[in-house]
């Protein structure tokens, strides 16, 4: 298996191997015809069936074990597995809604999948690193006990981009994570085990974690649902990093699920439930009134790499379906994007990454990290020139600067980010918010639907599209809109000469080329999702138009399939 024998070998056999043992415990190879029910039903039917007297927590989790196990072995999504830990869990519930008729929280028997990121008592949190493996945690995150008291069941963690840095699910230590509707593409990342596992509805629910689009990227990518809330709304102590005490850009925990009403019931769950370091503000979820018409602004192009044709079309149809129940949809231009990107890029390197690649010790760098860990290892000449030859013979001032922005700053250069960052955000509530009056935004997840395996090594800016909301710091989710067609999302003259163009060097090799990143003939099928974006503390409010959105795509496209059921109804659609 090994050409050579390196320190962190037989660590990785090891983990390996605890983890099939821990799989064949489950005592089945693939879900019978009587579990589907239990995981066809989203999170809320669950609780209402077990509240009913239908259905057991034992008889729900079973279920979800075997369909667990079918989906990683599709796609390679689970990293700790404790099966018998949570048996033994379901068997307490049930016998406690045995003697009192009564539920023991709001997400009783839920079986919740985990982010390998947060911590869980007597498990370990490796997060891909040999380094952190065979350490298990010696208490649980808060939102772990928050879920906990709530009555869900924990059953599995999920596999994560080595670093969490990077939005390809794969690491030295657990493998690489595929897409489950084609092996060609990656899950996604930082949450891309999550993403996958709930795609195949192996999971009921899932927590994840999102600095520059882990959240929504892989739920985009898996055709899933998710909500990056605004910092400060969910406990993040417990959620193990590479880069701890960062804070440039803000990270935070977040739901993601198969339905919108279940990341409703999450969220209502985890809103501000303080920690133990008071790390949230005491907000729990607050019931809003969504206006019977509301006002979305909405683009196309980012600025900095524009939408696909089927990343255009998905934005273009949600706002028809939303015209059509009557809500006001208005053009918006967007301030200078690449500022956003070059802030991103600047406070994230400040110290070189040399604390984020520490933890790598004998693991090889993923090629994922290529690209964004470039900068700061260029002798300042080479970057000069490589600036200015993109920027001046090239024609791309955009890739220039980001290029420019990845570098080793001192600590006044890094305040100076900060600063800056904070004006932006000032500017984009008055250039956006303020200026077309909106409650929403209807925008692009990525420029493209998926990403193959390896496109990430050199197109990690594709991220733009979502870390532009993790800098502006303000609630945004990822849902479900539509699959890729190549009838309809092939590249045309017409949308070549559309304007909207950011980085030509990145819009040239993901769309042009025989390497091309964005084929619809291939990803024919794939999900295509949008963002909806709120201002910072409406979260709830971005959780509602979220639901607006899905309703009218649902009311407006019969054959949308998503939700539970998808994977095995895409499936079956292939067989016909």
């Amino acid at each position: 298996m090994w050409p050579f024998t390196p320190s962190n070998v037989p660590v990785i056999e090891a983990k390996r191997a605890e983890r099939a043992r821990a799989l064949e415990s489950a005592g089945v190879d693939s879900p019978t015809s009587d579990h589907a029910q239990y995981f066809g039903a989203t999170a809320t039917q669950i609780v209402a069936r077990i509240q009913a007297g239908e259905w057991t927590a034992s008889q729900v989790l079973e279920a979800y074990i075997a369909r667990a196990v079918f989906a990683h072995s599709k796609t390679n999504c689970l990293t700790e597995v404790f099966f018998e830990r949570a048996r033994k869990q379901a068997k307490e519930l049930d016998a406690e809604f045995a003697a009192t008729g009564k539920l023991r929280g709001p997400l009783h028997g839920v079986p919740i999948s985990i982010k390998d990121q947060f911590e869980i008592e007597g498990i370990d949190t490796t997060i891909g690193f040999t380094q952190w493996a065979n350490k298990p945690a010696a208490k649980n995150a808060d939102l772990i006990n928050t879920l906990l008291s709530a009555g869900a069941i924990l059953y599995v963690k999920t596999n994560i981009p080595q670093t969490m840095l990077a939005f390809e699910c794969s690491n030295p230590l657990w493998g690489r994570s595929l897409n489950p509707y084609s092996a060609l593409y990656t899950s996604g990342g930082s949450s891309g085990g999550e993403g996958a596992l709930l795609a195949m509805d192996g999971s009921a629910l899932g927590i994840g974690s999102d600095v520059g689009g882990s959240l929504r990227i892989p739920a985009a990518y898996c055709g899933v649902y998710a909500l990056k809330p605004a910092h400060g709304r969910i406990s993040y102590v417990g959620a193990r990093g590479p880069v701890s005490g960062f804070d440039g850009v803000k990270s935070g925990a977040g739901p993601m699920g198969r339905s919108m009403d279940d990341i409703t019931m999450l969220a209502k769950v985890l809103f501000g439930k303080q920690g133990a370091q008071r790390d949230v503000a005491p907000a729990p979820f607050r019931e809003v009134e969504i206006p019977k018409k509301l006002k979305f602004g909405y683009y196309t192009s980012d600025g900095f790499i524009k939408a696909s044709p089927a990343c255009k079309r998905a934005v273009l149809e949600t706002v028809d379906a939303l015209r059509k129940e009557g809500h006001e949809c208005v053009e918006i231009s967007l301030p200078d994007t690449s500022i956003a990107t070059n802030l991103f890029v600047g406070l994230t390197s400040a110290d070189g990454y040399k604390t984020l690649l520490s933890h790598l010790g004998p693991d090889k760098k993923e090629g994922a990290l290529f690209l964004v860990t470039l900068g700061p290892r260029l002798p300042w000449f080479v970057r000069s020139i490589a600036g200015w030859v993109l920027e001046s013979v090239v024609g791309d001032k955009i890739f220039a600067s980001a290029l420019r922005a990845s570098r080793v700053k001192s600590v006044t250069e890094y305040w100076a980010l900060a600063s800056q960052r904070d004006a932006f955000i000032r500017d984009w509530y008055s250039q956006v918010w303020d200026k077309y009056s909106l409650d929403g935004i209807i925008a692009p997840v990525q420029a493209v639907p998926q990403l193959p395996h390896g496109g990430c090594d050199n197109y990690s800016a594709l991220a733009t599209g979502t870390f532009l909301y993790n800098i502006l710091d303000m609630p945004a989710g990822s849902l479900p809109a539509t699959r890729v067609d190549p009838t309809k999302d092939a590249i045309t003259e017409d949308w070549a000469k559309e304007e909207g163009h950011g980085s030509k060097v990145f819009e040239k090799g993901i769309f042009y080329g025989p390497k091309k990143l964005y084929d619809p003939e291939l990803s024919k099928g794939m999900p295509v999702s949008v963002q909806v974006i709120g201002k910072k503390w409406e979260d709830e409010k971005v959780l509602g138009m979220m639901k607006v959105v899905d309703d009218a795509l649902q009311g407006s496209h019969k054959d949308r399939n998503f939700g539970p059921g998808a994977w095995d109804r895409y499936q079956a659609s292939l067989e016909k």
